[in-house]
């Protein structure tokens, strides 16, 4: 059976926090923002600095709740200094049979200077009569702070 792998979760300019590069490795990443765009602790995720074009893959790890954490750790610390903007996003494997069927749905979220959500949408991807559809959709109802 084919897969395709297709981002799930986005997190869009994130500014850095801190780095550490003493600590054991992952990013630090506030669980209110995890949660809102469906990122697990533990799970895999791609990184670009937006400063310097470095991009790495690492795993999230969640700091404290409403922190606005975002914290590169070990040798990602290296990859950016505090005040970077990042975009980190995750991905899910499904057969295109299963995509093909039920859709695919990924959650996006755009911070501000400050780590607090600016804009929150949904792109979604569903198929039609052998047919692709892929929409945008902004939801503008949301606590953003």
């Amino acid at each position: 059976m084919k897969t395709i792998r297709l981002m799930h979760g986005k997190l869009h300019r994130v500014k850095v926090t801190d780095a550490n590069v003493d600590y054991v490795g992952s990013i630090t990443i506030d669980p209110d923002l995890l949660d809102k765009v469906g990122i697990l602790p533990l799970e895999e995720v791609d990184i670009v600095n937006l400063n310097n074009g470095q991009r790495w893959t690492t795993y999230a790890i969640p700091g404290a709740r409403g922190s606005r954490e975002i914290c590169p750790n070990g040798g990602a610390a290296l990859l950016c200094n505090k005040g970077d903007i990042l975009i980190i996003y995750a991905y899910e494997t499904l057969t295109r049979e299963a995509l093909y069927q039920n859709g695919h749905q990924a959650k996006v979220l755009v911070a501000d200077e400050n780590n607090h959500i600016s804009q929150f949408f949904h792109q979604d991807l569903i198929f039609d009569s052998g047919e692709y559809i892929f929409t945008n959709e902004d939801t503008a109802n949301f606590d953003g702070r």
